[in-house]
This record gives C-alpha cells, structure tokens and sequence, in this order.
C-alpha cells in the first residue's frame, strides 16, 4: 500500500485547507486559465483535486471540470459543494493510476505539490496516463515544490508549520540512493496530536524534461512564480507547463 493511500484525512486535511487562502487559489486558477489557453466549456482534469479548491473555481468561471483523488473524505466534500452550487465538477475517488477514465479531455493539471509521490517506473506510468487523456497539442500544468534544484540547496531536516490553529512539525530524512525524502509529520491541535508518515519523490528538471519526453509530453514553459518569472536555482516552486506530442 502506498503511503498517500491512508494520509489525507482528519487533522491532516484541515491543516492542508488551512494553510491555503481565497487569493492565492484565485491566481493558481488565473495562471492555469492562461497556460492551458483554456476555453468556456472544455473538459478538464484535475488530477489529485483534494477537496476541490481548484476544480470548484475553474468550474465557477464556465469549464466542466473533472476531479480525481485518493481522499473519499475530500471527494465527498468536493460533490457537495458542486451539488449545492449546481456546478459542472464530476469527482471521483479512487487512485489516479488504477481508475479507468473516458479521456476526452482538453487539458489536465496537477496542483497541491502531490506531484512528487512516484518513483521512476511509476512517475513514467503517471505521466503517460495523462498524456493519453489528452488530444494532440492538450496542454498540461504541473506545480512541485520537491524539485531537487528547490529543496537539496537549502534542505530543512527539522522544521515547525502553523496553519489556522494546527501547529506541526516536518522532520525530514533525505535518501540519497532514492532520491526521495522521508518525512515524519506531526500534526498538533488543543491537546490533539496526529503522526503521518510521508515519502517524495525528488527529480531534477532534466529528469522531468526525459520522463515527460518519454511519456509523449514536451515541455514547453518551466516558471518559479505565477507572474510567469523564469525558474531560477533555489526558488520556492517549479510551474511546468507541456503539450502532448503528435
């Protein structure tokens, strides 16, 4: 069983849509509407959607939005929100690599850092599933703070996070033979106290650009920031955008 099959639950999702804000989704959607050249109507995919944050307000601004993630808890909550605001979000729970999806659609983005979850063989697998949901020349978006040019200048093995009223800590352990961090995260709350393992996957960009190569996706566009500034050494973030190949 993969370790994110069992994470995002209980006092670890309230951290996550807590440490989020109403602005800063908002410029996550402006910038996805404008890379992905997206037009009122298309089908897209958001690929690990959590409860929803980007899927509900893409569906909002007229796109029929399809959501996947592993979470029953945040589907749930994601089909509720559509249900009461009558909005065009299918959402489906279940893991992206197993789910046998109709493709179709126009464009797919995977936002919330979940893209650092897969080996090699299985980063391969992922990014060939979303290369086959897409037409020629469909555009993909890709957000990740685990690129090893971001996290190994400055690695933080031990670090303290508040988000709303939770309090956690990220201990980190980076495995070299793997490329991959071990965290241990404990989540604290009024006397509560929650413990998660968590693994990541760390890739440089020049294994991205073979990988999404590999999988039929070119990459086009590698950004540090949403105003569209060019990826430099030791940034925060990395936005890629790619268009799947003829």
């Amino acid at each position: 069983m993969a370790w994110y099959e069992n994470f995002f639950n209980g006092l670890v999702q309230e951290a996550w849509k807590a440490a989020q804000t109403e602005e800063q989704t908002e410029l996550e959607c402006d910038f996805l509407n404008d890379v992905l050249e997206l037009q009122p109507g298309q089908r897209v995919l958001d690929i690990f959607c959590g409860h929803g944050r980007h899927a509900l307000e893409l569906a909002r601004l007229g796109y029929a939005v399809t959501g996947v993630d592993i979470s029953t808890e945040s589907i749930l909550e994601v089909q509720k929100v559509a249900k009461r605001e009558k909005l065009p979000v299918e959402a489906i729970a279940g893991d992206f690599l197993a789910l046998d999806l109709e493709g179709g659609f126009q464009a797919a983005y995977c936002f919330g850092n979940s893209f650092s979850f897969f080996p090699h063989d299985q980063m391969l697998l992922f990014l060939q599933k979303i290369a086959d949901q897409l037409p020629t020349g469909g555009r993909f978006a890709a957000e990740t703070a685990m690129i090893a040019e971001s996290v190994l200048p400055d690695f933080q093995e031990r670090s303290w996070m508040q988000a709303g009223d939770i309090t956690f800590l990220m201990e980190n352990n980076y495995d070299a033979r793997q490329s991959c961090i071990n965290a241990q995260l404990t989540y604290l709350r009024n006397g509560q106290s929650v413990q998660r393992q968590a693994r990541h996957y760390v890739y440089t960009i020049a294994e991205l650009h073979r990988l999404f190569e590999k999988a039929g996706l070119t990459i086009t566009e590698q950004f540090g920031n949403l105003d569209g500034s060019e990826f430099l050494l030791g940034d925060d973030r990395l936005l890629l955008v790619a268009q799947k190949m003829e």
